[in-house]
């Protein structure tokens, strides 16, 4: 934790006022689901900043965990080392600890997580031991071609990490260097799990 007499005046007031605004906003608990590039990422902070909610992304969690060595990271590691899932339990417990900071204090934004009926029920039986419940669940519902155009359009930046979009964020000048389009030929998965659906419909 940073020594409080080395962070600038204006930061500090900042924060205080930050948490002033915050103190009047109602406590929320939400979940956001869908596939990637359906916008979750993209509103997720929006939804944050307006509500004073703290964004929880499980796989941002974990590996987080994992490098801070804590008790759960280690055992998660473990469980990666050997080629196996992360189970719900550890995954459910470190989002628990995350509820312990302050920047969780109004509610929270869980973005990818539950993905099954059991890992919502873990999490369900988690928050009841703490008293609180989700008030919310947002379906980001989108159409296979949209989802598809965003994704395959992705670009990132290797040496610092930006990410663009040949469509909606190109790269401003040539400056930035060579990017590396994120190709996960995402038009056969969509194509293979549109065939699973019709399969299950039939």
């Amino acid at each position: 934790m940073a020594n409080l007499e080395d962070v600038p005046t204006t930061d500090l007031f900042s924060e205080v006022l930050r948490r002033m605004k915050c103190s009047t906003k109602p406590d929320k608990r939400l979940i956001l689901v869908g596939p990637p590039g359906s916008g979750k990422g993209t509103q997720s902070p929006i939804i944050k900043d307006e509500y004073c909610l703290c964004h929880l992304a499980t796989g941002d969690m974990l590996r987080a965990a994992v490098a801070a060595k804590t008790p759960l990271g280690i055992k998660a590691k473990e469980a990666m080392e050997k080629g196996e899932l992360v189970s719900d339990d550890l995954v459910v417990g470190i989002i628990d600890d995350a509820l312990k900071k302050p920047s969780c204090q109004k509610g929270f934004i869980l973005d990818g997580f539950p993905r099954t009926v059991v890992q919502a029920q873990k999490l369900d039986e988690m928050l009841k031991n703490r008293g609180v419940k989700v008030d919310k669940v947002l379906n980001f519902a989108i159409d296979d071609r949209i989802l598809e155009e965003r994704i395959t359009g992705r670009w990132i930046h290797p040496s610092s990490g930006r990410s663009y979009h040949t469509k909606f964020a190109p790269p401003k000048d040539a400056r930035h260097g060579p990017c590396q389009q994120i190709q996960e030929s995402f038009s056969v998965l969509l194509s293979q799990a549109a065939d699973k659906e019709k399969k299950k419909t039939v």
